[in-house]
């Protein structure tokens, strides 16, 4: 099967988010399941450097209402050597920042038209164009457009994934999700829980009647994670490498942390944040549940970046609690790793949670998750109190300090145990939640948006 894979960001040419790490790791482990997947994402800023040095270029121009503008578009090797399709036009794209520009509208729309010329004026013409959030979102309407006059674009079925319902567009005027909503063969969202979520009026922004006219299309697929960027055995940025054969060595990890944060030994958790400091990730309650995380002579550490309220707060908490509280206000990859890696229990009180990584990535790590029971966070963590034989970490259903200072405590409480505290590591490190199983799913949904056009897919 051909697969066009259309991104606003893509890692290592451009990350703000979990949406680059999907589009490198998705199509990678497409291809070594045999199909042919390309990936069309901007050439931002950051991607220049390998934009320069790449030997393939090819020139094309697009159409605008009253002007054209030429592009100039390098393939250079992706992850796992996925062809990664750089659209260059300094104008909109020669900038430092992916998104938060005055005329993000305009530059996306750009993308997609630029994308549309590519496609009806290339020699390689996909079976799927997998398109993600707003930024692609209205080439799921184009392409239906324009193939009444275009046989090129007749076999192409569209699959659109939305990462997060929330983001529909940076103008008040144009909603671009519901035109991918409405006008795609097939729609995906990034865990089963939050399809489920999105068709309610809590979850739904207001799109939910939308929604549930296509609810016969839709379906959640869990984000996956690459274990071989993820992995504490041979993680660069930890300071012992461990796996699940010598645990105990990652113990040290959180010495090490502890040294490197300036926070003193404790016999109580070191628990961790790694977020946007934002009250959708559930900081807010957080902070309120401090007083019982210090009375079980618990530290808490949080690394990110945000809303400047949350931020002085928590400054305000460790001038208060230096022994106790410590924030690392920026993003950070390698410090990340190291709160993954030395932290006994991770928080994730989420307000709502489409997938989240970061529950994924510490149980991969031995982390024990604590997080709210919704979207991802109630696909990837196991309770004991429900599944014992097969727990990986602590959920709680109300979003309050109150709920989550329960969760917490349970979590105390079997830190306390360290036969069960073991069990709890072991069977979150165990646990399969790579993207080989995700993809299949992918796959499954590319054949059912074909069939829907009554193509029959090549197997």
């Amino acid at each position: 099967m051909k697969i066009l894979f259309a991104s606003a960001e893509v890692d290592p040419f451009s990350k703000v988010g979990g949406l680059a790490d999907v589009a490198a790791a998705l199509p990678k482990m497409l291809v070594e399941m045999g199909h042919d997947v390309r990936v069309l994402t901007p050439c931002h800023k950051s991607a220049q450097a390998a934009f320069a040095a790449a030997p393939d270029h090819r020139h094309y121009v697009v159409p605008l209402p009253g002007r054209d503008r030429p592009i100039d578009v390098a393939t250079v090797a992706g992850a796992g050597g996925v062809p990664v399709e750089l659209i260059l036009d300094d104008h909109y794209f020669g900038r430092q920042r992916v998104y938060g520009e005055a005329d993000d509208l305009l530059r996306y729309q750009f993308f997609c038209r630029a994308i549309l010329r590519i496609l009806t004026h290339g020699d390689w013409i996909p079976d799927i164009l997998h398109l993600n959030d707003w930024h692609t979102a209205p080439l799921a309407y184009a392409v239906r457009n324009l193939a009444w006059a275009n046989p090129m674009l007749r076999g192409i079925a569209t699959v659109f994934t939305i990462h997060n319902l929330r983001y529909r567009g940076p103008d008040e005027l144009n909603d671009c999700l519901s035109q991918a909503i409405y006008y795609s063969d097939a729609i995906t969202t990034v865990s089963p829980t939050y399809a489920r979520e999105i068709l309610t009026k809590d979850f739904g922004e207001g799109l939910d009647p939308l929604l549930q006219l296509r609810a016969g299309s839709l379906g959640g697929i869990l984000n996956g994670l690459n274990y071989d960027v993820y992995n504490p055995r041979t993680d660069p940025h930890i300071a012992v490498q461990y796996d699940l054969s010598c645990l105990e060595d990652r113990l040290a990890n959180r010495a090490a942390l502890r040294a490197e944060l300036g926070l003193p030994e404790k016999p109580g958790p070191l628990a961790a944040m790694v977020t946007r400091l934002t009250e959708q990730k559930g900081v807010d309650i957080a902070l309120q549940a401090l007083p019982e995380m210090l009375a079980a002579d618990a530290q808490f550490i949080v690394l990110g970046d945000g809303d400047a309220w949350l931020q002085n707060e928590l400054g305000r908490l460790q001038t208060a609690y230096p022994e106790s509280v410590h924030l690392v206000a920026r993003f950070d990859e390698p410090l990340a790793r190291r709160f993954y890696a030395g932290s006994d229990i991770f928080l994730m009180p989420s307000r709502y949670e489409p997938c989240g990584l970061g529950q994924i990535i510490a149980m991969r790590y031995g982390s024990v998750p604590v997080g709210r029971r919704t979207g991802g966070l109630s696909d990837t963590i196991v309770d004991p109190e429900e599944h014992p034989e097969t727990a990986t970490g602590f959920l709680f259903d109300e979003f309050s300090s109150f709920a989550l200072a329960g969760a917490f405590d349970r979590a105390v409480r079997a830190f306390r145990d360290p036969a069960a505290w073991l069990h709890l590591q072991q069977t979150g490190m165990a646990r399969d939640l790579s993207w080989r199983a995700s993809a299949s799913h992918y796959v499954e949904t590319y054949t059912a948006a074909l069939r829907s056009r009554g193509i029959v897919p090549l197997e």
